[in-house]
This record gives C-alpha cells, sequence and structure tokens, in this order.
C-alpha cells in the first residue's frame, strides 16, 4: 500500500514510519512539512499522493497545554482531524486515527472496551473525542485506535523524565492515585501494522497488557535501570494542582483486538525492559 503518516517525526510516527516501511511505501510528514491546520495544504499533499491509507498521528498532546490553550487544542485535534478526513474522502483513501484513553472519565474500576461511552473530562480528551467522531462520521473505512501512557525511542516521555531526574536527585514524588497500561510505540507500530492489512474497520483500544500506577511504573523504571537507591514517594494527584484533570483508572481492554483473534500484546514490563536496554545499548 502507498501509506500516508502524519506526526512522523514524532514517538509513534517515526515507530510508525521504520515499521510500515518494511512492507509498504511510505510517505512520512512532520508537523513542519504537513500543517494539519491548513486545510488546502493539507489537502494538496494528500490528493497528489493518493495514498491507500492515511494514519494520522499528528496532535496536541500536552495535556495541560490543552487545558490552557483550548482554541489550540480543538483546531489541531479536532479541525486538524476534519481536515486529514476530508483529503482521505477526496482521494478515496481508508484512515487510521490514533487516540486515547482521555475520552474516557476515568470512574470505572474495570477497564474500559471499545464499547464503552466516552465521557472526557479535559480539553485535550474532548478535542480527540472530536476528532474521533469526525473520522467515524464523514468516512466508511476507517480504524480509530485509543492508546495509553504512550513512550518511545523518540521524544519526550515519562520514562525518559524519570531516568533524568534520577541523575538530579535522591527522592522522587509521582501520582499513586492514576492507573493505566503503560505501552511501548514500536510495540503500538507492529500492531498497527497487523490491523492495516486487514478490512475489521471500527474503533480499537492497544496497549500493552497489565497495568499500574504512574507511582509503581517509575519503581520499575528505575528498578529494571539499576538505580534502585534513588527512592519514589507515593503522592496525590491534588498535590501537583495541574490545569487538566486526569481519569483516575483508564485502563484499557483490548477487547476488539480480542474478539477478532489477535494475540494480545506483551505485558508492559517485558516492554519496558527492552526499552529501557535499547536506550542503554543506543539503539
Amino acid at each position: 500500500m502507498r501509506v500516508v503518516v502524519t506526526g512522523a517525526r514524532g514517538q509513534l510516527g517515526t515507530d510508525l514510519v521504520q515499521v510500515l516501511g518494511k512492507e509498504h511505501e511510505v510517505f512520512g510528514f512532520s508537523h513542519q512539512e504537513l500543517d494539519v491546520t491548513d486545510f488546502d495544504h493539507t489537502v494538496e499533499i494528500i490528493t497528489n499522493l493518493s495514498p491507500d491509507m492515511v494514519i494520522h498521528a499528528a496532535a496536541y498532546t500536552d495535556v495541560d497545554g490543552c487545558e490552557l490553550d483550548p482554541d489550540k487544542a480543538y483546531k489541531v485535534n479536532a479541525l486538524g482531524t476534519q481536515n486529514i478526513t476530508i483529503a482521505c474522502q477526496k482521494t478515496n483513501s481508508s484512515m487510521l486515527y490514533i487516540s486515547t484513553d482521555f475520552v474516557f472519565d476515568g470512574r470505572k474500576t474495570e477497564p474500559y472496551t471499545e464499547f464503552d461511552i466516552p465521557n472526557p473530562i479535559s480539553v485535550y480528551g474532548s478535542s480527540k473525542l472530536a476528532g474521533e467522531r469526525y473520522v467515524s462520521s464523514l468516512l466508511l473505512r476507517y480504524f480509530i485506535v485509543r492508546t495509553a501512557w504512550l513512550y518511545g525511542k523518540h521524544g519526550k516521555n515519562f520514562v525518559k523524565t524519570i531516568l533524568r531526574l534520577a541523575e538530579e536527585r535522591e527522592e522522587l514524588k509521582v501520582v499513586n492515585d492514576q492507573i493505566g497500561s503503560p505501552t511501548y510505540s514500536l510495540d503500538l507500530a507492529q500492531a498497527i501494522a497487523k490491523l492495516i492489512n486487514t478490512e475489521w474497520y471500527g474503533i480499537y483500544h492497544i496497549t500493552n497488557s497489565g497495568n499500574c500506577s504512574w507511582f509503581d511504573f517509575a519503581r520499575k523504571i528505575l528498578e529494571y535501570a539499576g538505580k534502585k537507591e534513588v527512592k519514589v514517594k507515593p503522592i496525590g494527584s491534588a498535590e501537583l494542582n495541574r490545569p487538566a484533570k486526569r481519569p483516575a483508572f483508564s485502563v484499557l481492554r483490548n477487547y476488539c483486538l480480542e474478539l477478532r483473534g489477535f494475540p494480545a500484546l506483551r505485558n508492559y514490563e517485558d516492554a519496558l525492559k527492552e526499552y529501557l536496554s535499547c536506550l542503554s545499548a543506543g539503539r
């Protein structure tokens, strides 16, 4: 297939270009090369390439930034997605849209499935849900992939932040009242590569297996990185006083993948170990 990837220099986008490039003709565009908020430019690029599939990984993902600047959040995450969707209409391309666990309010006590009703509690979650609705209302052949707690080799992420802070401090304070499923972007990219070879369109949750709090995740990172001497203190989210609310429990059950017979993604602990070994080896 001819595949266009937006946000191709980002954490997931970089992995998508590398993984999909083994099987498909891939055209990756950074934010600078393809500004999704520019309707005419977006349509021009996609119509000129006439791809079979567009994977829309570009987004404004700064959760607190979205809360402080909702206009930017909706312009990028909602209207930017609408622009990509309209371009796909014109070229009769399929589309895969990367969404988030933040479309849920976090009030459940068991993992969210694709059949649960979204109810975002932040501007980021609302803007990403608006993007989902543009995709599902304007296209017939689409995948919406919700993921969570993403980390990878490229760009900033929680794992890199913890490792950096561990070099600077003897004790770290990490929230213990948010539960989710840490997901390695390379594992997500590989799962997406399998999904787009099907015609099983619709909404999918894709995360690594298992779940934990940010506090537990930080302890695992330090343990596997051989930095057990750094102490981690659990705190409540209220202590951070951030602009945006976070869902307390946003574990995503990969239910539709299960029903379709896809193997579960490996446990987040195994993925984290491999990721840290790649980081230390400079790979």
